[in-house]
């Protein structure tokens, strides 16, 4: 690649997600106020934090394409962020209980050079089976799911407590969109295969 990729993310999930494109990349810690605001949907929500978390590692760079990421669950029409708390997650996963969920992730591609801004967001549609608070704080404690919307690592035993996942793309649900990346990253002349054949030979 001609520009640096650079990813706003210091999740270890999003790494892991993108390493599957084999590209190099480098990611930047965004630091922002990821406050909703009062009149604002899941969607419109994590379009703006993805697009502002691309922004702020701009600084960072003189050229490169830089892309954000952020995630919410909808749950009975409100939206759920991150537990950060044990009690919080148990609260999530006991709301969600024998629901369906529908996660909305936000992707955000940012060209430094030409300020162009590409975003997107995927739904992605969880149903969960019914779960005993037992299950509950057993997985928690297994998996200590505090900084994932919704309570859960559906990467690992997280798979446990669904009965249905729909969804064009699973790695949606786990915090990047790669299918739309890849779309994206065409848009923006940068040919995902083409590189990754390039950098292996």
């Amino acid at each position: 690649m001609n520009k640096p990729l650079i990813l706003a993310s210091t999740s270890p999930f999003r790494k892991a997600l993108l390493e599957k494109l084999c590209l190099p990349f480098e990611t930047c810690s965004p630091n922002i106020d990821e406050t909703p605001f009062s009149d604002e949907s899941a969607a419109q929500l994590v379009v703006r934090l993805a697009e502002q978390k691309a922004m702020a590692c701009a600084a960072n760079w003189q050229t490169g394409l830089i892309i954000g990421s952020d995630q919410v669950a909808v749950v009975d029409g409100l939206i759920v962020g991150k537990p950060l708390t044990t009690e919080n997650a148990i609260a999530q996963l006991q709301s969600v209980s024998g629901k369906t969920v529908t996660f909305y992730t936000g992707i955000a591609l940012y060209d430094i050079a030409t300020q162009q801004m590409n975003s997107r967001y995927e739904p992605f549609v969880v149903h969960f089976r019914e779960l005993t608070l037992e299950q509950i704080t057993y997985y928690i404690k297994q998996e200590q799911p505090l900084y994932c919307a919704g309570s859960f690592k559906c990467e690992g035993l997280g798979i446990s407590l669904f009965t249905q996942l729909e969804g064009r793309d699973p790695n949606t649900l786990i915090g990047l969109p790669l299918i739309t990346l890849v779309e994206m990253l065409s848009s923006f002349g940068v040919d995902v295969l083409a590189e990754s054949s390039a950098k292996n030979e």
